[in-house]
């Protein structure tokens, strides 16, 4: 099996599913963790893709997942981490958060944003290694790289996984590891509908998708350590 292998999470829609569709067509093996197979899109499905069920809530669901990548196709060279959530949690809500609804919305952030790619970027790291140009690419937001609301736990978590990006490019870069943060703004994503944003002018997933692509397609000899998305402009965003 000679394609280059592409593991991607949260590819069910949106972002995800537009850089798979993307990669595929430019000539990428899928294996898709999903925690719901049955919401795989029919065009995604039609790729025959593996899937594997992937909850990232589950410490040992990272190592199933790249596991089952190396088993089938022998090799591991894309991991894109798309799977992502947020949520209302502020330092100052108003009217003020209970504080058991603080702690179940801050784990479930750090459980999802945090620790999940932490464990996958690890579990994955020794196959992308070998592949000799492995590519590691995190799906931020440029509320990883400055705070413009309040939403301070979303904001923290993605300032989280810009940190891993750089450890990651760090561990595997003697390998030829290269990895990417992209940081966009807003999305015409379901997260971003309860925003009063004209959908057509904001960043379109498939924007975001052609960019992961030729960021993967680099040679190791042209690093992005963090790619800045924007519709609109921001002074240094």
């Amino acid at each position: 099996m000679t394609a280059p292998v592409a593991v991607l999470t949260g590819a069910s829609r949106g972002i995800g599913a537009a850089i798979a569709r993307e990669l595929a067509a430019r000539g990428h093996q899928l294996v898709l963790g999903l925690r719901d197979p049955d919401a795989l899109p029919g065009d995604l499905a039609a790729l025959d893709p593996l899937v594997v069920r992937y909850d990232a809530t589950d410490p040992a669901a990272a190592r199933a997942l790249a596991g089952a990548a190396e088993q089938r196709f022998g090799r591991l060279d894309v991991l894109v981490l798309s799977a992502g959530i947020s949520g209302p949690l502020e330092l100052r809500p108003d009217p003020p958060q209970p504080d058991a609804e603080m702690e179940e919305m801050l784990e479930q952030l750090l459980a999802v944003n945090v620790k999940a790619p932490f464990r996958l970027v690890r579990a994955a790291l020794p196959a992308l290694c070998r592949s000799g140009r492995g590519r590691v690419v995190v799906l931020a937001s440029l509320s990883g790289k400055r705070v413009l609301g309040l939403n301070a736990g979303y904001q923290m978590t993605k300032h989280a996984a810009v940190a891993l990006t750089h450890a990651a490019r760090r561990a595997g870069w003697d390998e030829g590891l290269r990895a990417c943060a992209v940081c966009p703004g807003f999305v015409a994503t379901d997260m971003t509908l309860r925003h009063d944003l004209p959908r057509s002018e904001i960043t379109q997933p498939e924007d975001l998708a052609h960019l992961v692509a030729e960021v993967v397609a680099l040679p190791n000899t042209a690093s992005v350590p963090e790619l800045l998305v924007n519709w609109r402009y921001e002074a240094g965003a």
